[in-house]
């Protein structure tokens, strides 16, 4: 990843040209053999290159790349730059089949961002890719010291379209997953931590995780600034997000300033924790707040495939759920059990075993937060061998079983996924 790109020209300079682009330009070294033609098609001929195309057929041309030259084309001249951020030009991609689901898995330390990504396609790599980012002077004041990186202690991640916003208590970064640069942009109205944060009709919907306030923000890529839309049922923090057919669920966590062990406070932790909020966006209300089945304490959750995936613990045994997500559907608002990830012997569920839930497509994929084996080894005084960190388990929406999938690489820790069509 790069943190900016050169700067661009107003027209096209063929030393940033690949081969395929120079191939456009007659060879020099060639003699040049005169032909019937007459003289004035002999000069147009000489004089078509592809920066003398109109936008479509230039269009129709670049977005035939292959995915890894995508970082470089913004820097061959600004009309190229504009024509990447177009819509059309994602339109054309998505037409050529060249947008498929990636996963991203983002990892940060105090001084760099790492990233991993995955792709389920049956034709591509089945292992991940791995690259970093450190922040450098000429990056915005939130990135200009090797410690910047520590506003992003919990952050949470949520994609739109081919960029992922990487978002901190005080701080937000977002990352174009083409070119691969990341820039700062507004942070919310008021510092969170654990919310819940999911995108919906193009824009950013943020809730819980604020002691002081049960403040509903939305954040606006456009106009890169947040407003408050509403307040939420209830205060939840350690909440997580998800979004189907224009409703923002804010599903699990606990309510703030409870304490647990006085009076009916664990009855009121239950409640919480196994129930999610509907906040209908268009309509700026919230409908009827749903429970989970069988009570127990959400522990990951995504949406996929017009429902809610929804995985539950209950001390010692996990269950797994699917939720009716659209509206116009008659069975909207129904549960359905469905078949609980296959975990290993090896990982016990306690404290120490966190997981993140993202659907890919047709796929939901439960990643096990790197590290917390090692860490539940280590207190149980036992050793294994042969037990990776960073399980990967993927579920079949359709046919309705689990397979493994590749484990995550061992420098992703504490990592946040999402998953991008890019």
């Amino acid at each position: 990843m790069s943190s900016s790109p050169s700067p661009a020209s107003d027209t096209c300079s063929s030393r940033h040209f690949s081969w395929l682009m120079k191939s456009c330009f007659p060879n020099p070294q060639h003699p040049h053999h005169p032909s019937p033609l007459s003289a004035a098609a002999t000069a147009a001929v000489i004089t078509t290159t592809i920066s003398s195309l109109p936008d479509d057929l230039l269009l129709e041309c670049l977005s035939r790349v292959p995915h890894s030259t995508l970082p470089s084309l913004p820097s061959v001249c600004r009309r190229w730059a504009h024509l990447l951020n177009s819509p059309a030009f994602q339109l054309f991609r998505l037409r050529h089949h060249l947008l498929l689901h990636t996963l991203f898995s983002i990892s940060i330390s105090n001084s760099a961002l790492f990233t991993a990504t995955l792709r389920l396609h049956p034709h591509h790599d089945p292992s991940w890719k791995i690259s970093s980012f450190v922040p450098s002077i000429e990056n915005d004041s939130v990135l200009g010291n090797a410690s910047a990186f520590s506003l992003f202690s919990h952050f949470r991640l949520v994609s739109i379209g081919r960029k992922m916003y990487i978002i901190g208590r005080t701080a937000m970064l977002r990352c174009d997953t083409w070119t691969g640069t990341l820039v700062p942009k507004a942070a919310m109205c008021l510092p969170r931590k654990k919310f819940a944060a999911a995108a919906v009709a193009g824009k950013i919907l943020i809730a819980g995780g604020c002691s002081r306030s049960s403040a509903v923000e939305e954040y606006d890529p456009d106009e890169n600034a947040w407003r408050v839309v509403s307040d939420a049922p209830r205060r939840r923090y350690g909440c997580i997000g998800a979004s189907v057919d224009g409703v923002f669920y804010v599903i699990g966590g606990l309510k703030i300033g409870l304490c647990a062990s006085r009076g009916d406070g664990a009855e009121v932790a239950h409640v919480y924790a196994s129930s999610m909020d509907l906040y209908d966006v268009a309509s700026r209300g919230w409908l009827r707040s749903r429970v989970v089945p069988g009570g127990g304490c959400v522990v990951a959750a995504c949406s996929a495939e017009g429902h809610v995936y929804i995985l539950s613990s209950h001390a010692v045994e996990l269950s797994f759920w699917k939720f009716n997500a659209v509206r116009k559907s008659s069975n909207f608002g129904e549960w359905c059990r469905i078949k609980s990830p296959p975990l290993p012997a090896q990982v016990r569920l306690d404290s120490t075993v966190r997981f993140s839930c993202v659907g890919v497509g047709d796929k939901v994929v439960l990643v096990q937060v790197v590290g917390c084996i090692d860490d539940l080894l280590r207190r149980s005084g036992r050793t294994e061998r042969g037990m990776k960190e960073g399980l990967v388990l993927v579920y079949d929406c359709g046919g309705g079983e689990w397979s493994r999938g590749a484990d995550m690489p061992e420098v992703i820790r504490r990592a946040a996924c999402v998953c991008v069509e890019c």
